[in-house]
């Protein structure tokens, strides 16, 4: 059965000025044990759709319309008190900055025997032992001397590790990873890439991974959605969209990849910026900045469109330009 499954979803905020649509009608699919990439530039709605996903989106935002189903159950539409109980028991977070998860007066295990004691209803020892498997299996060396110990006296990547171990230890079905690896250096972040990985082969868990690195997609993804302005606009295996992608955009991240080897003097780089949620042109939001733009595109706004493994929305797909 699929894990998650999100339809039209469109977050909007309210305001004196008007509404104003963060993200418009994202639909998606996850299953168990996947590790689905989503990838843009800064505001394009990663971050805005795994907050909807986990119940995390304040006033005056609200999910305006789709629906959001978990193991077929709806849970966009749950009193606060219930998402509550599903976010960090049945879906867990992982963010960009350790230290905005981990509570500073707290230790390691108090902070990890408090969530598992919350959710899994746990004595107070069997939570401590589980508390130190779990950091164990996310690579803290000596975790029983550890786990008595503060987050500002571990490492940037050990930090991370507990966040993950937080994230996971009450065993939810879904861990939407918000920027994971970004504040952290190259080397730790593959040893977090390798982690989240391998816990999610072992434990089943699915994964959103947000993040603005296609590399650490390359390394990470089965699948990945491209975002642009609050829109998917590819989506597919991870494989064939570096390999071959669709739209123009997704051929624009991959240009201005840096490649070992000869390179040119000067990188390939998108023109233009990414328009204000406000400013979204009538058509293609990528319009503007398309090398291949023709009649349709200004007017007509391309659906996600193909098959189930493989979708774009961009008119150069349907339609020979004249």
């Amino acid at each position: 059965m699929t894990l998650l499954s999100v339809k039209n979803l469109t977050v909007a905020f309210f305001g004196r000025s008007g509404t104003v649509n963060a993200i418009e009608d994202v639909s998606l699919e996850l299953e168990p044990g996947e590790i689905l990439g989503m990838v843009g530039e800064s505001g394009a709605g990663k971050s805005m759709t795994g907050a909807a996903i986990i119940g995390l989106i304040e006033p005056p935002g609200r999910i305006s319309a789709g629906e959001i189903r978990l193991e077929g159950e709806r849970i966009d539409n749950l009193p606060p008190e219930a998402i509550r109980r599903i976010r960090g028991r049945r879906i867990g977070a992982i963010f960009q900055d350790p230290l905005t998860s981990l509570n500073p007066v707290l230790t390691v295990g108090e902070q990890l025997i408090e969530t598992i004691r919350t959710h899994l209803k746990l004595p107070r020892e069997a939570a401590r032992a589980r508390a130190i498997d779990w950091l164990r299996r996310v690579g803290i060396p000596a975790p029983e001397a550890r786990i008595d110990t503060y987050p500002h006296q571990y490492s940037g990547g050990m930090r991370q590790r507990v966040v993950i171990a937080l994230a996971l230890c009450a065993e939810p079905r879904l861990v939407i990873a918000d920027e994971p690896t970004t504040a952290l250096d190259v080397s730790v972040q593959a040893q977090v890439i390798a982690l989240l990985r391998q816990l999610a082969r072992e434990t089943g868990v699915a994964v959103i991974l947000v993040t603005h690195d296609m590399g650490v997609i390359a390394e990470t993804a089965d699948r990945v959605a491209v975002m642009y302005a609050g829109r998917i606009v590819e989506v597919g295996p991870v494989a064939e969209v570096l390999r071959a992608p669709r739209h123009p955009y997704t051929s624009g991240l991959m240009a201005s990849i840096p490649r070992i080897g000869p390179r040119p003097e000067v990188l390939p780089q998108i023109e233009g910026a990414m328009p204000r949620p406000h400013a979204r042109p009538p058509g293609c939001a990528f319009a503007p900045r398309c090398p291949h733009r023709f009649v349709p595109c200004t007017d007509e706004r391309p659906e996600l469109t193909g098959t189930p493994v493989r979708s774009v929305a961009c008119h150069l797909t349907t339609e020979v330009p004249a």
